[in-house]
C-alpha cells in the first residue's frame, strides 16, 4: 500500500496506514513537534506531493501535536535511495538537510518507510546540532535488517 500510494498516486492509502500507526504509537512521551522528511523542490514538483508531509498532517489531526513542513529543509536534490546500499546511501544523504530555525527540544519526525535508517540519522543529526535534544522517528514500516 505504501508503495502504492507513493508511486501511484493512490495516496488515500496513506490515511489508512496513518490509523494504524496511531493504534501502535506510545506517545506517553509528547514530542513537541511533528517533523515530515522533507524532499527537494524539484522532487516534489515531480511527483506533486509528499507522502511523509500527508502522514505528518494525520498524525497532528488526531493527537493535537502541531506539525511544521518549514523547519526541516532538502538543500540536495539527491540521488534516488532505493536502489543504494547503506554506504552509498549515507555518501548520499551527508549534508543535505538543513534547519531554517532552531526546533523545540523534542520532536517526532515523520516518514513512510525506514530501510537503512540513514535518512533518520542524518536527519536527527541536523536538529540535534541545530538545538534538539530529542529525537523521535514515527514511520509507516521498516524494512528487515538485512536489506
Amino acid at each position: 500500500m505504501i508503495m502504492q500510494a507513493k508511486f501511484n498516486n493512490k495516496v488515500h492509502y496513506l490515511n489508512l496506514l496513518t490509523q494504524l500507526l496511531l493504534a501502535r504509537l506510545d506517545i506517553s512521551t509528547r514530542p513537541d513537534l511533528l517533523i515530515p522528511v522533507p524532499m527537494h523542490r524539484q522532487r516534489l514538483l515531480q511527483r506533486q506531493f509528499n507522502q511523509a508531509a500527508i502522514i505528518s498532517r494525520c498524525l497532528s489531526h488526531h493527537t493535537g501535536i502541531p506539525s511544521n513542513y518549514y523547519l526541516l529543509e532538502k538543500n540536495t536534490d539527491t540521488e534516488h535511495q532505493i536502489q543504494l546500499d547503506a554506504a552509498q546511501r549515507q555518501r548520499n544523504l551527508r549534508n543535505s538537510f538543513s534547519c531554517r530555525q532552531a526546533p523545540p527540544k523534542h520532536v517526532a519526525v515523520i516518514d513512510d518507510v525506514v530501510t537503512t535508517g540513514t535518512t533518520a540519522n542524518e536527519i536527527a543529526r541536523t536538529l540535534k546540532r541545530a538545538g534538539c535534544d530529542r529525537v523521535d522517528i514515527w514511520a509507516l514500516a521498516r524494512t528487515p535488517k538485512e536489506y
